[in-house]
């Protein structure tokens, strides 16, 4: 794209004519002046098809690198070193809160408004435990341009308000604000961020692991916060902490794609740099001193009430502190041996701890961990009995042992090689975002990034060393393993009072933020010792040990607060003054009636109508009003096989798609396909065991995958495809040998290794066990969706607590053969080609010959000896259009996709409450609603964004607190009310109700409505990688006709057709709807008989 023509005066405008970004960028010279900023190097890197430029400004010394590619899905990203001391979560709730509003957008929430004020691909901020990072991404370069002045003006120039502190960070509050009777709690985002966070035992392992691992500075405490020590954080230490750290001397600015680098130069220069001067931060994390013996820690967290056994919930891990990960080829050897040693069924600690049955999986943080200034590796046991420690610390210390003696297998090392090698030529959408990432922590310890990119030059360099000395990686085991003295090994148990002892924790913080101080004298009046503030004449309330408080913080009142400012002397020697609220209150009685004036202040400023004009925002009129159209070609293989062919800039990559239908499997083997999947490509095949297996794999594809898919109908809800869905790829000359492997998973896959399926299966549930905490929100509107539609059900038993409780019970199994002889029973009905499609995804030139290698494999899978009739009654079949049926697009055949239908189903109500010893909640509610192709489906996509922007985001985690919060519809016509990590269970069901409520009266504006479009273009928009176009008229039989439709259904919402799917369906009494909880015991609910305790 030019930018700039040659008739313009700048002097350098002739490079953008340039078609090539990595030309243009390469145009630099070194010490050349732009904008304020000095350029300091320019380095070709080809194996990532990237020119990198470095610079420094002048002004300040911040750092600056530009990663130049013909990638329209431009990146931006500035990263702060960020070294805590103490565990009040500063950064985190820092990171929070520079978003709430700046000089320049001084509205409120400016990073939430802006989500829908433009077509970012990507906006996020996440704290480490050393540095924050501020990404942004976007194919328009005018909101590229918006969102680079907002993040400038909120990083450097943040309001750091009050209020927002209290919102983001945490607060004492009622916990109904409006009623000062109720109970003082702990309220705030971040403070229930925490809470939900630390309900994670793999969270609760890792952090710990951390902290003593690395207990001489930033690293022993938790940056993002403990939940027990974010109540001690104070506005002034928070707003200090803004001041020393956010500053351009202690910033690393990034930026990625093909828009011309002098335009972010100029802007990042004129908007933020040139007003500051250079400082020296003292933020450089010290070296940590090593030790000169091993240490020992135990830890406890709470029982998983999901995994397989009530006795084995013991974590043991040994880790070893590692070099400073700036020596960039030492931390490349490093993470490639640690992939030796714990990657897949043929690494040693693989074979001597998984296979070993003492345990379900490898502990948190296994392998090489290079977020820190130095690195460290951890390698042990999950899912354990207690009295097995010893056992797995002399297996790990025997194990290294023995790699020092025997070294790897060469085929292994040339495995990881060709892995790394399919890496770099592998491209993905948000390639820049993975870049800013995989660079920052190297970067932050004064690293060079650039170095860190040069992937080809490293695999060179490993190679020679190899070569000089083939026992190069048995030295660094013996070295950094065998004789390193810093070396931590933690356990973990259960502990039954673990959650009530956390509890107790939190009342006992609690009580010291309210709880009266011994009385020296005539400290309060009656009237404050009741709870009743005395208001004089000015509206000032006063106690007679403190100094007056103001009665501004009722609503409406326009005094000043003064809290704080003298009295009360017992308290200023202790230093009594806490900042509770962000004013330094005395520790006194009067502290209850105060908290909800606070409260309500808050809920004041949060119900205000915002004014957000001083935001950029692109306009409806900004989005391209056409999609690009995708050249498909379908042709028969083997017969009546339909493969869809998709020539795409693949680098040299072949992809290769199948899916597989279910609709002849009995309905008792159904609960057991996603098991299947799990394993298919992990037992063996043909006349290759596992192990050989996982070594093809690895040495000849990218990966092998395989998953249960229920895919909806376009125009009717009660209408599905369901099926098994295969996929991998490879480099081009390999093409044979990936085709080879998948022909003989179909054709012999082996199901008599019962002792690595025991290995399998237990492996499947810990994982499934322990992403629940991070998936509650999923999980619960997977279950509320059960009933709405004949295929809720079969989602909720591939994908939703019912798998991860099946799980749990074929684990907890003594004898596991009855489900081992399921699987050739699934396999006679699934691997045949009797309803299969296959698609690639491949370069022009590499069409013919992908064409006859999946020829080969098709014509080598069998069929079905018999006719099998699909379990479900109604089948209907439907083509997917092409050429001949209306899509100019697709040339050749039709896909024929065989659907079942359920004429008769009758939707249905159903309430469940999953009860989880979680201290947080995760709420869903589903509704019933329209099919894609219907007119209505457009209007409710965009009202799902309208409601979460406009109303949700401020009920649920503003007011409420909660981590996360909104509706959404799916593509399935199912309408998705949900929250995350919320302290808060049934109030927030009321809060969905009133949301629907608010919608129906139409309290929103045109703007709103162009926002929430915005918002919606923002996704449907996204990029999509050459690797994966193609893939919705595979899937879902969505031609670009079709979506091409819908683009202007959305195009065409307006307000009125907003209230009327809001009545139509939303209201009470209109469509069914399913509700669903994740979380603690709950009275109300308990009390509800409509409601199911599981």
């Amino acid at each position: 794209m030019t930018f700039l023509n040659c008739s313009s005066p700048h002097p350098r405008a002739w490079r953008w004519n340039s078609t090539k970004a990595c030309e243009r960028a390469l145009q630099y010279q070194v010490g050349e002046k732009i904008h304020g900023f000095t350029v300091s190097q320019v380095t070709p890197v080809p194996e990532l098809f990237l020119t990198a430029v470095k610079l420094s400004h002048d002004g300040t010394g911040a750092r600056y690198l530009h990663l130049a590619r013909e990638d329209t899905n431009n990146l931006f990203s500035v990263q702060f070193r960020t070294t805590p001391m103490d565990s009040t979560g500063v950064p985190h709730v820092l990171e929070h809160t520079v978003l709430c509003g700046s000089q320049k957008y001084p509205c409120r929430d400016p990073f939430f408004k802006m989500l829908n004020r433009s077509l970012s691909t990507f906006m996020n901020a996440f704290t480490a435990s050393d540095y924050t990072l501020y990404p942004f991404s976007t194919q328009n370069p005018k909101d590229f341009r918006n969102l680079l002045s907002v993040y400038l003006d909120a990083a450097f120039f943040p309001c750091l308000r009050e209020l927002d502190f209290w919102q983001e960070g945490w607060r004492l509050e009622h916990e109904n604000p409006s009623d000062p009777q109720t109970a003082l709690v702990f309220k705030g985002v971040v403070f229930n961020e925490m809470k939900g966070a630390f309900t994670d035992n793999e969270r609760i392992f890792s952090q710990h692991l951390l902290n003593r691992l690395l207990p001489d500075h930033t690293y022993a405490v938790i940056s993002g916060g403990d939940p027990l020590c974010i109540p001690d954080l104070t506005w002034e230490q928070l707003k200090q902490f803004h001041a020393t750290h956010y500053h351009p001397s202690n910033a690393r600015f990034f930026t990625y794609g093909n828009f011309p680098l002098e335009q972010h130069l100029e802007q990042i220069h004129e908007e933020a740099l040139s007003k500051f001067q250079k400082i020296e931060p003292r933020t450089t994390v010290p070296p940590q001193k090593p030790w000169d013996k091993p240490r020992e820690f135990q830890i406890t967290c709470a029982p998983d009430s999901m995994a397989a056994s009530s006795s084995k919930q013991t974590t043991v891990s040994v880790s070893f502190l590692l070099p400073e990960i700036t020596d960039t080829f030492e931390a490349f050897t490093l993470n490639f041996l640690s992939s030796l040693l714990i990657g897949g069924p043929n690494s040693p600690f693989y074979k001597a701890l998984i296979e070993s049955g003492l345990g379900t999986d490898f502990s948190p943080d296994v392998g090489y961990n290079g977020y820190t200034r130095e690195a460290y590796f951890s390698v042990g046991l999950q899912g354990i009995a207690e009295k097995d420690i010893q056992m797995v610390r002399d297996i790990i210390d025997r194990t290294i042992d023995d790699v020092i003696m025997k070294g790897f297998e060469d085929d292994r090392i040339e495995a990881l090689l060709h892995k790394i090698e399919i890496q770099m030529k592998h491209q993905s959408v948000s390639f820049g975002l993975a870049l800013t990432s995989y660079i920052a922590s190297c970067w932050n310890h004064d690293g060079d990034p650039v170095e860190l990119l040069k992937l080809g030059s490293q695999v060179a360099q490993f190679r020679q060393r190899l070569k000089d000395n083939p026992k190069f990686l048995q030295e660094k085991v013996k070295q950094y393993f065998k004789n390193n003295q810093h070396k931590l090994t933690l356990s973990m148990k259960p502990d039954d009072k673990y959650s009530e002892k956390q509890a107790q924790m939190e009342t006992e913080k609690l009580q010291q933020k309210v709880s009266p101080l011994p009385n020296p004298g005539e400290l309060l009046t009656e009237d404050i010792v009741a709870g009743k503030p005395y208001f004089d004449q000015q509206g000032r309330a006063t106690c007679s040990a403190c100094a007056p408080v103001s009665a501004s913080l009722w609503p409406g009142s326009a005094h000043t607060p003064a809290l704080g400012k003298g009295g009360c002397e017992l308290a200023t020697e202790e230093m009594n003054y806490k900042r509770s609220f962000g004013y330094y209150l005395p520790k006194c009685s009067y502290i209850s009636p105060l908290s909800s004036l606070l409260g309500l202040e808050l809920q004041t400023q949060q119900s205000k109508a915002q004014d957000a004009s001083c935001l950029p925002a692109l306009k409806v009129s900004d989005i391209e009003p056409r999609i690009p159209f995708t050249e498909l070609a379908v042709a028969l293989a083997a017969g009546d096989v339909p493969v869809q062919y998709c020539a795409q800039p693949t680098n040299g990559v072949v992809y290769f798609r199948a899916f597989c239908s279910l609709n002849t499997l009995p309905e008792e083997l159904r609960p057991y396909v996603p098991l299947f999947c799990s394993v298919l490509t992990k037992l063996g095949c043909g006349v290759l065991d596992y192990r050989e297996q996982a070594q093809q794999i690895e040495l000849k594809t990218g990966g092998m995958t395989v998953s249960p898919h229920v895919l909806p109908d376009d125009s009717h809800l009660d209408t599905y495809e369901q099926g098994v869905f295969f996929s991998s790829f490879c480099l081009e000359r390999n093409l044979p040998d990936m085709m080879h492997l998948w022909s003989e998973i179909f054709n012999s896959p082996c199901f008599e290794e019962e002792e690595h399926f025991k290995v399998l299966v237990k492996m499947t549930a810990q994982e499934l066990s322990n992403g629940v905490p991070d998936s509650g929100h999923l999980y619960a509107s997977i279950r509320a969706s059960r009933t709405l539609t004949p295929a809720g059900d079969l989602q909720e038993t591939f994908n939703g607590m019912d798998q991860v409780r099946l799980m749990k019970r074929i684990a907890e199994m003594t004898d596991i053969s009855p489900i081992l002889r399921k699987l050739p029973r699934i396999k006679k009905h699934l691997l045949n080609c009797n309803n299969m499609r296959c698609a690639v995804n491949a370069t022009p030139q590499q069409l013919s010959q992908t064409e006859r290698a999946v020829g080969d494999f098709l014509r080598s899978v069998g069929r079905s000896k018999k006719e099998r009739k699909p379990v479900r009654p109604h089948v209907v079949e439907k083509a997917v259009p092409n050429g001949c049926g209306g899509s100019a697009h697709v040339s050749g055949c039709q896909i024929v996709r065989k659907l079942i239908t359920e004429p008769t189903f009758t939707p249905c109500q159903m309430k469940t409450h999953f009860l989880l010893p979680f201290p947080v909640n995760y709420v869903g509610e589903c509704v019933r609603t329209a099919p894609y192709t219907h007119p209505d489906h457009a209007s409710l996509k965009i009202l799902a964004r309208l409601m979460t922007a406009k109303f949700l985001h401020t009920e649920i985690r503003e007011k409420g607190g909660a981590y996360g919060g909104g509706a959404k519809l799916s593509h399935n016509g199912i309408f998705t009310f949900y929250s995350y990590r919320d302290p808060r269970s049934t109030e927030t069901l009321q809060s969905f109700a009133k949301a629907v409520d608010w919608a129906k009266s139409g309290k929103f504006s045109q703007q709103d409505i162009d926002e929430a479009k915005l918002s919606v273009f923002s996704a449907v928009d996204a990029p999509v990688a050459p690797s994966d176009k193609g893939l919705d008229h595979f899937l879902y039989g969505l031609s670009d006709d079709l979506k091409q439709a819908h683009r202007e259904q959305l195009f065409a919402v307006h307000r009125e057709g907003l209230i009327d799917v809001s009545n139509k369906y939303l209201g009470v009494g209109r469509s069914t709807h399913g509700l669903a909880l994740l979380g603690p015991e709950n009275t109300k609910i308990a009390k509800d008989p409509s409601w199911i305790i599981r």
